[in-house]
């Protein structure tokens, strides 16, 4: 990756730990993460469910992600989904383990000089979460807003990963989208395995259209 912008890139893996592909794609973005310095890295792994019924269970699989996926099979015009598969910023889409077109459009998206207005708090109440969030309102863009932890492993016992001891890291454990009006927040009912030492959350405004991302930011505690 070449940076020599303040330019920002959201990379959204689509994993499971059902797909013998996967765990390059897994490898990769950790890689892409120990590399960023300055922070505009804004790393995201979903493990989608279709992969479930091959015999082993993703623990961290959800029908939403799957969801989240086919909406970007729409917008990139690509059929059928796939894993592993990365999109970058939302415009953009690679197969997961492709380090050298994933780091080229990377470095493309490090040289923009985006505004960046977005802001995000958040507030433990009980066992949820509430964030709310700071930046201009736009009615043709939307507010995701993930909860990640940073890193799992898990010993698969069936499946095409039977037998492997797989490393996992920017797990998506919840997504939420939220508007962008003023006073609009996203809840978030917290895993029973939550370590505020090891979780993150990262916010980022998406067109509803186009499924462009033009802003990111995150927080930890």
């Amino acid at each position: 990756m070449n940076n020599t912008g303040k330019g920002f890139a959201v990379i959204e893996l689509f994993t499971s730990e059902g797909c013998s592909s996967c765990p390059p794609a897994d490898r990769l973005i950790e890689q892409l993460g120990a590399q960023d310095q300055q922070g505009q890295l804004y790393i995201l792994a979903y493990h989608v469910d279709y992969w479930d019924h091959q015999g082993w269970k993703d623990r961290f699989s959800d029908k939403s992600y799957t969801a989240r996926q086919q909406e970007y099979a729409r917008l990139l015009h690509v059929d059928p989904i796939y894993t592993p598969q990365l999109v970058v910023n939302g415009a953009g889409e690679f197969v997961g383990s492709d380090q050298r077109s994933i780091s080229a459009a990377i470095g493309e998206q490090l040289q923009q000089d985006l505004p960046r207005k977005l802001k995000l708090n958040g507030v433990i109440d009980g066992k949820n979460l509430i964030i709310s969030h700071n930046g201009e309102q736009n009615t043709k863009s939307e507010l995701v807003v993930a909860l990640v932890q940073k890193k799992a492993e898990s010993r698969v016992k069936a499946g095409e990963n039977m037998g492997r001891d797989l490393s996992h890291v920017q797990i998506v454990r919840d997504l939420k989208q939220v508007s962008l009006q003023n006073g609009s927040t996203a809840e978030i009912r917290l895993p029973k395995d939550f370590d505020k030492s090891s979780w993150e959350v990262i916010g980022f405004v998406q067109d509803k259209e186009s499924g462009k991302i033009t802003d990111a930011t995150r927080f930890g505690w």
